[in-house]
């Protein structure tokens, strides 16, 4: 977390400063350095004799002990640090309440004293599924005053895209127009976002104590100590499990423009479970040689020792490229940081407002490689120059198994990314090591993503329609599995797409086997380039528009897997239509279907 002279009572130097000091403490010294400042502020203040200190105590009227955390959610991870949060607070005696946003009445927030927000933002700053009925709320007519109401807000981001944190924002902004209060100042995270986001605890729970009986702000170290011993026990994102390679098969024939893996992990001893619709995280490596790359272009030591977290841990600088720092993405943010280490004016120039489409187009496709060979050479050794890096983000893949059919395994589908960009060949950092560089007998670090907002319904009666091109597939085979494992009869429905049916069609011999037992009740495939003109999922949606509708008006819930951009949208529309042209709905009657089919949990979404 940085600061920013904008938003402190700092100045530029102070600020310079601060943000050198601040990302080497650690928690302890973070909390004795707010206990000191408050000391010295209190022995620089004149203070009333001790015997008048109940009456100026008493001055402050406490708020409630009771505290709401609301989530918007799109992977899981706004969730979990909710419902972590939530077990912290409830251990110092508060009474908590965590929910996600869609399952909260908006109106209630009236009646709260204490509202805690975990907002993630995805996409191009879209808030996520879970959160659309809450910040429509917010920004409507009938949203309340909410003088009474302390509130902080987290914010879960990516800094690679241009709107980062922006439903965060978005939220903190509103409140405070409607009347809110900040216990805490707002902490936008990126993609690593376990130090920031565990600060943001310590300043709000520092700031409710502020305002309530409950214990003091050094609690709050009892409690992080307590999760950390938790943690060494258990493997978790903080402390994953190293999973074994049993299996790595490329899914595509012979000819295929692409390469899809289908990759089986063992995970026996670990103690993971997980359910479909889970998620799988696995920290990458980057490539060697795009490492030795990047240190010839910039001529650093690759053996010279950088530290690279707080604890003091130590690697050499290659090893550090390698396993630890992301290399491959650019940003505007890390461009700002890397303006004082050149001396190239275009540089600052394409960083002004003014440049914003230049900008964007710059950041899209290129590295640090070409970075450095664009506006080097670069004025900083090899600590400044890692300071600015931020930690390789873990890649998360819709798990593909069911753990009631293979238990201690875990199965993905990974669609290895290569492309040609700026005269250079690119590759997905963690696809193609997946495709490239794991054998069996190999090891990957990995950790279980838990995702409550893409969920088989608890009905097993209940339909289930699924639309998954390409390897958004995954979670639907991990759904049938499960369905097979338990004999639920329940209807279900596949829309599959990809480019050739003999090279794409991916688990072709399963889905016609389970087509074949009645597990899998219809399947519809729409193969793009097998004809002159494209067809895709919605093309085939829509030829059974009719029988579609029917399902719907039964109760199915429908899930769609994959690109967000275009198949999800286009999906979006393609339900729009057929509710308008077989329901008889004007279109805005048909938004509100569907709005409330996401309520319900009826329309569910993994997209990325």
């Amino acid at each position: 977390m940085q600061l920013h002279i904008q938003n402190s009572p700092f100045s530029q130097e102070q600020v310079d400063l601060l943000n050198q000091l601040i990302p080497t403490l650690t928690t302890e010294q973070k909390i004795w350095i707010s206990g000191f400042l408050a000391a010295s502020q209190a022995t620089a203040s004149t203070i009333e004799p001790l015997t008048q200190q109940p009456t100026q105590q008493t001055d402050v009227a406490p708020v409630s002990k009771e505290i709401t955390i609301l989530y918007g959610s799109q992977t899981g991870n706004g969730q979990s640090l909710s419902e972590e949060f939530g077990l912290k607070l409830e251990s110092k005696g508060f009474k908590v309440t965590v929910s996600s946003m869609s399952e909260y009445k908006p109106k209630e927030l009236k009646n709260l004293s204490n509202l805690l927000i975990v907002a993630s933002t995805h996409g191009e700053g879209d808030p996520p599924d879970n959160a659309l009925s809450f910040i429509e709320f917010l920004n409507g007519r009938k949203a309340p005053k909410l003088d009474n109401l302390h509130y902080s807000v987290l914010a879960l981001g990516d800094t690679s895209y241009e709107f980062f944190c922006k439903t965060g924002k978005d939220i903190d902004q509103r409140l405070e127009e409607l009347g809110g209060k900040r216990l805490y100042p707002r902490v936008d995270c990126d993609v690593d976002f376990t130090d920031d986001a565990e600060e943001w605890f310590e300043g709000v729970f520092r700031g409710i104590s502020d305002v309530t009986e409950v214990g003091s702000s050094g609690d709050v170290a009892v409690a992080d100590t307590q999760t950390q011993s938790a943690d060494q026990t258990s493997y978790s994102r903080k402390n994953p499990f190293q999973a074994e390679v049993l299996e790595n098969i490329n899914l595509n024939g012979r000819g295929s423009n692409k390469e899809t893996r289908h990759i089986e992990l063992s995970l026996e001893g670990s103690g993971l479970i997980y359910e479909p619709g889970d998620s799988l995280g696995i920290f990458p490596l980057n490539n060697v040689s795009i490492v030795d790359e990047l240190l010839r272009v910039t001529g650093y030591n690759p053996e010279l020792s950088i530290q690279i977290n707080k604890q003091g841990d130590l690697l050499s600088l290659r090893e550090a490229l390698i396993s630890h720092y992301e290399i491959t993405v650019l940003s505007k943010p890390l461009l700002e940081k890397f303006v004082p280490f050149v001396t190239n004016e275009e540089l600052k120039s394409l960083l002004d407002p003014e440049h914003a489409d230049e900008l964007r187009t710059y950041l899209s496709g290129r590295d640090l490689i070409d970075l450095v060979n664009d506006y080097g050479p670069i004025q900083a050794d090899e600590i400044e120059f890692t300071s600015i890096l931020r930690k390789i983000p873990p890649r998360l893949y819709s798990i593909a198994s069911s753990y009631e059919a293979s238990p201690d395994e875990v199965h993905l589908t990974i669609g290895a990314l290569r492309y040609e960009s700026h005269g250079r060949d690119r590759a997905g950092v963690c696809s193609v090591q997946c495709a490239e560089r794991l054998e069996p007998g190999d090891t990957v670090p990995v950790f279980i993503q838990r995702n409550q907002n893409f969920k088989l319904p608890e009905g097993e009666q209940t339909p289930v329609i699924m639309v998954g091109p390409g390897t958004g597939v995954a979670p639907f085979r991990s759904f049938i599995q499960d369905r097979e494992e338990r004999d639920v009869s329940g209807e279900s429905w596949l829309f599959f797409g990809e480019q050739h049916f003999m090279t794409d069609f991916l688990y072709q011999t399963e889905w016609l086997k389970w087509l074949e037992d009645g597990v899998l009740t219809k399947l519809d495939v729409a193969f793009s380039r097998d004809q002159e003109q494209k067809i895709y999922v919605q093309h085939k949606m829509l030829e059974h528009k009719e029988e579609l509708f029917r399902w719907l008006e039964a109760g199915a819930v429908v899930y769609v897997c994959g690109d967000e951009a275009h198949m999800a949208h286009d999906v979006h529309a393609t339900l729009l239509s057929i509710l308008q042209t077989e329901g008889g709905l004007t279109s805005d009657q048909a938004e509100s279907y569907l709005a409330d089919m996401q309520q319900q949990k009826r329309y569910q979404r993994d997209v990325y």
